[in-house]
């Protein structure tokens, strides 16, 4: 049987009592869906499309590329409208515009979202419903975050495993704005009949000798750190020490040196060197215990680059340098390879058209074992790892990513060697066996991992796992969580619904709803706007007459950006050649973080930035923000005092420090409004980059004297062009409103006077 709607391919979806059920309850109000993987979230979200398309645009916002891209060509296929588009940073801003003008559902990842949003290229009001996937994200900073924060009508979030505690979960409701839950797990009554079996196997593997031997020497390296971090009473005085505890022992250190400033003993920054060590020592371990010696040897290579204090220390410490030896001349390999190789080729021999995903943690690790089941007999590998490129390893490009993904599923490749990118939800139901190279203490990714088989047909699982190392650590914290998340989420269905619905919310089901047999059918423009692409002031009618601040794309991603947005600011992105914020045609300015403003001043930019922008604006400003001007970095006192007055006396560029990214979005905010009242117009002077026509009219006139941007507007407007304004003659300039007889005269004088070299 399968689900009728007049906008749903006939004979397309099969029909589900509870997709339909749970489909019917996100109508109603804002829902987090928690459903185990392979069951069909998508499904219901589509009948919700399906539903609410009606009553305006659809954003369906996915967090990775190849997501966007699945979902998207899902709709394509089963839903019967035409005006769908896709979003993602490798689609121009005026495309983007022009799309979403001309689309009735949008699927986009959610960065895209936002930043179009935070400088008013789209508005999300008119939005009827947005579907968040992998609604577990809302958290924190995530883009998911601001976006919902912005919307105030229907959300339906979607995950598998929204987390192992009440907390984490509410958290979620709470950032979506979610008034009711509908959760099921596969011993529900209407769900137990489409859930596969997945078989469970767990293979473990011994350390060589050898390897044994150089994870002692770094573990004694490691037990020297930890020593010395107990004796200034920064971690716990007896037991294992986890990377979370050292990394709350450096915020420890940073609280203790702001509270002795301005004179904190020298002891602290030797603490702070010694726990970067412990840091980097620590990873050597886990790569050493559960990678492999290639990946350690690359790690040490890496380290041998590496400037900082606590990576020199390193790399001098005796035991490390035996390990580094030692790492040279082992020629063995971790022993997860060989039976990767060897699970790889027994699945392959059983089922020769299997198709199958390894998944490791490292980059480093994917290459070495994609190359070495490439040299096997039947074996078609590729690698999906993400889009940036690190330490010379090139990322992969959206396209690059789906079409691996086609070919996985065309059986071209019939192996996967996939980091964390691969995790989430992307839909290939016929892979036949995961491989786990390696535990990880996450539950929700293991829960992904997990769900990349078994979702139409009964799947494998293996997991590899180094006995006596950090491997059965992550294991066992893993299956805790599960097991946390599991319990919670039995007990917390009446307990979520009466937090987030309160008394007027629909209790939520346990047992198999109603039988639905089908969803219900229904049959003034004003100051010059500085967009990244020509003609999009024309296309931004509902900007209205708001503030602008222009930002450089580098720090669009900054949370001042997003307090600025939500300020009702529109902040306009582009390539800035000449500071980061420009908020009037006087006004530019540089923002720098502490650590970054300190190691600016070391390598040499910080002064040939702040000349730049003394050039370019009449009003430059520094903003310096932040706490731990003196205590950061192990840099002299006098020597930043010398630059501060460098910058205030010599370069006549104000100063002003503030606390955090809110405090500087607040003081822009208010230089900007301030201008703004005044009349002046964002200036395009100090960016000579992508303009539109209008854009390099209005630069060419604003570098006669005394000339503003609201000033240049008025000319080209009064005269037509820039001829015009040359050919002008004072008695004609002065007509123009702001232009005195001095200011036309001294315009005339440079137009006309002969260029003396």
């Amino acid at each position: 049987m399968y689900v009728e709607h007049p906008l749903i391919k006939n004979n397309s979806i099969e029909k589900r009592d509870y997709q339909v059920n749970i489909a019917k309850s996100c109508i109603e109000k804002s829902t987090l869906v928690v459903l185990p993987t392979g069951m069909g979230k998508t499904i219901i979200a589509f009948l919700v499309i399906a539903e609410k398309i009606k009553d305006g645009k659809i954003l369906f916002l996915a967090p990775t590329k190849p997501l966007v891209e699945q979902h998207y060509n899902f709709l394509k296929k089963f839903l019967l409208e035409e005006k769908i588009a896709i979003f993602t940073g490798e689609v121009s801003p005026g495309k983007r515009h022009e799309l979403w003008e001309n689309s009735r559902v949008v699927v986009s990842t959610p960065q895209v979202i936002q930043n179009d949003t935070i400088s008013g290229k789209i508005s999300i009001n008119e939005v009827s419903l947005i579907v968040f996937d992998e609604a577990h994200r809302a958290a924190g900073e995530y883009a998911y975050v601001f976006i919902a924060e912005r919307y105030n009508s229907l959300v339906l979030g979607m995950t598998a495993s929204p987390g192992s505690s009440a907390d984490s979960i509410l958290e979620v409701c709470n950032n979506l704005k979610i008034k009711g839950v509908e959760i099921r797990s596969k011993y529900d009554p209407d769900v137990r009949e489409y859930v596969q079996d997945i078989e469970l196997n767990w293979v473990k593997v011994d350390l060589p000798d050898e390897v044994k031997k150089l994870v002692v020497l770094l573990n004694n390296v490691m037990e020297e750190k930890i020593k010395e971090l107990r004796s200034f009473g920064l971690i716990k005085p007896r037991g294992s020490v986890s990377t979370k505890e050292l990394l709350d022992a450096q915020k420890r250190i940073q609280s203790r040196i702001k509270a002795r400033m301005p004179r904190p003993p020298p002891s602290l920054f030797f603490a702070a060197t010694v726990q970067a060590e412990a840091i980097k020592i620590n990873h050597a371990i886990e790569l050493a215990e559960t990678q492999g010696i290639s990946s350690l040897r690359n790690y040490f290579d890496r380290l041998d680059h590496d400037k900082s204090k606590a990576a020199k220390s390193l790399m001098h410490n005796p035991n490390v340098e035996k390990a580094i030896s030692l790492a040279y001349s082992i020629e063995s390999k971790h022993p997860k390879l060989a039976k990767t190789m060897e699970i790889v080729g027994g699945q392959l021999d059983v089922k020769k058209d299997s198709r199958i995903i390894v998944f490791t943690h490292y980059r480093d690790t994917s290459e070495l074992v994609a190359n070495r089941l490439n040299s096997m007999e039947g074996v078609r590998a590729a690698r999906f790892i993400g889009q940036a490129s690190k330490n010379g390893d090139r990322g992969l490009r959206q396209k690059e990513q789906a079409e691996i993904i086609q070919k996985f599923k065309n059986n071209e490749y019939n192996v996967l060697v996939a980091t964390s990118v691969g995790e989430e939800e992307l839909d290939i139901p016929e892979t036949d066996l995961v491989v786990f190279y390696e535990p990880i203490p996450s539950e929700i990714r293991t829960i992904q991992r997990r769900g990349r088989t078994g979702r139409k047909r009964p799947g494998k699982v293996v997991m590899l796992i180094t006995r006596k190392t950090r491997d059965e650590a992550y294991y066992w914290s893993a299956l805790r969580k599960e097991k946390n998340m599991r319990y919670e989420l039995q007990h917390l269905r009446a307990e979520l619904n009466r937090k987030i619905g309160g008394a007027s919310s629909t209790k939520i089901k346990t047992e198999t709803s109603e039988q639905i047999k089908n969803i219900p059918s229904s049959g003034r423009r004003g100051q010059l706007k500085l967009f990244d692409f020509k003609g999009e002031q024309e296309n931004n009618a509902f900007l209205g007459n708001k503030i602008n601040i222009v930002v450089d794309n580098r720090e669009f991603n900054s949370n001042v950006v997003k307090e600025l947005s939500r300020m009702d600011v529109i902040v306009v992105p582009r390539q800035l050649e000449t500071g980061d914020y420009v908020l009037s045609d006087r006004v530019g300015v540089e923002r720098k973080e502490v650590n970054d403003f300190l190691q600016s001043m070391i390598d040499g930019r910080l002064f040939s930035q702040l000349k730049n922008l003394k050039n370019s604006y009449l009003r430059p400003l520094l903003v310096l923000e932040g706490e731990g001007l003196f205590t950061t970095r192990k840099i002299n006192q006098g020597a930043i005092f010398g630059a501060l007055a460098c910058i205030v006396a010599d370069y006549g560029i104000p100063i002003i420090q503030t606390k955090d990214e809110q405090e500087t979005a607040s003081l822009m905010f208010s230089i900007a409004r301030r201008e703004f009242g005044e009349g002046r117009t964002v200036g395009v002077r100090g960016e000579k980059g992508s303009m539109s026509l209008s854009e390099r009219q209005q630069f060419i006139i604003e570098g006669l004297p005394n000339i503003s941007g609201m000033l240049a507007q008025r000319l080209l407007s009064h005269f037509g062009s820039i001829k015009g304004v040359i050919d002008a003659d004072v008695e004609e300039l002065i007509k123009v409103k702001g232009i005195g007889k001095k200011k036309a005269e001294d315009i005339v004088k440079t137009l006309r006077a002969k260029y003396l070299r």
